[in-house]
């Protein structure tokens, strides 16, 4: 892995990444929930560009065509098994939304792979209105109604007192529409799959199995999530870290985002 230039692909065991950064050390992101798990767009690989120069970051989604009834502890051995087989572990983790669901499982099933563990926007359950939206955005996925599943993505992300709602809920059926241009995901499986693994995710209970240095940095106002599940979650992980921005929502961004992960992960 000498070659350093921002590049995505395919690792052995079949699970797409996208890597930027040239740091010495590695560091692997568990990605969010997308509407089809292959490599993204390179200008896509952003939101941990405060890390490429400590770190070569590798965004990992779930393998391709998911099968019925797959789980996130199944998703969690998969990256087990990319861990051990193409890197040098152990090695710092980011999982973020859903990807911080599935790093949940993995530190408890997979302790021995990891460094320090950055929970970014996720908590040990989604909030019971996010559980229903992604609910409906996988129905409308399963029918392979893409502009209507990305038109309920939009609408929820927009908080509902911000002035220019309005206007951005008349504009929503042709950035849905648009968003289409990009290529449809060939089947629905990935979504639905994913969000039927995840509708069945309440880790309350093993949050204190969690050994692992954890850091949860969220934000205030994240529509999946309320300020109350982030710090449950940090009160269950023995010696968890929490970060919470209070104008930030979903994903947390933000220079004091970033000088907190950083401090966290420069810790020995």
């Amino acid at each position: 892995m000498a070659d350093k230039k921002p590049t995505s692909g395919y690792f052995k065991n079949g699970l797409p990444y996208n890597r930027s950064g040239s740091g010495p050390r590695d560091l692997i992101v568990f990605q969010g929930l997308l509407f089809e798990n292959k490599p993204q767009p390179i200008f896509f690989s952003r939101t941990y560009k405060f890390l490429w120069e400590r770190y070569t970051v590798y965004e990992v989604l779930r393998r391709p065509g998911l099968p019925e009834g797959y789980t996130l502890e199944t998703m969690a051995d998969d990256y087990a098994e990319l861990i051990r087989s193409e890197f040098n572990p152990p090695v710092d983790i980011i999982g973020v939304s859903t990807g911080g669901s599935i790093a949940q499982v993995f530190a408890v099933r997979h302790p021995d792979l990891i460094r320090r563990m950055v929970i970014h926007s996720s908590a040990y359950k989604l909030s019971e209105p996010a559980r229903e939206l992604q609910k409906r955005i996988a129905r409308q996925a399963g029918e392979r109604n893409w502009t209507g599943a990305y038109a309920w993505m939009l609408d929820y992300m927009i908080p509902p007192r911000q002035p220019q709602r309005i206007l951005l809920k008349l504009v929503f059926p042709f950035v849905a529409w648009a968003m289409g241009l990009f290529g449809h995901p060939a089947s629905p499986s990935d979504l639905v799959v994913t969000v039927e693994a995840e509708d069945r995710f309440n880790y309350k209970n093993h949050l204190v199995d969690i050994k692992v240095p954890t850091l949860i940095a969220a934000g205030e106002k994240d529509p999946f999530y309320t300020k109350d599940l982030f710090r449950d979650t940090a009160a269950g992980i023995p010696g968890a870290k929490l970060a919470l921005y209070p104008d930030m929502g979903h994903p947390a961004l933000g220079r004091q985002f970033e000088s907190d992960v950083l401090e966290f992960l420069s810790q020995d």
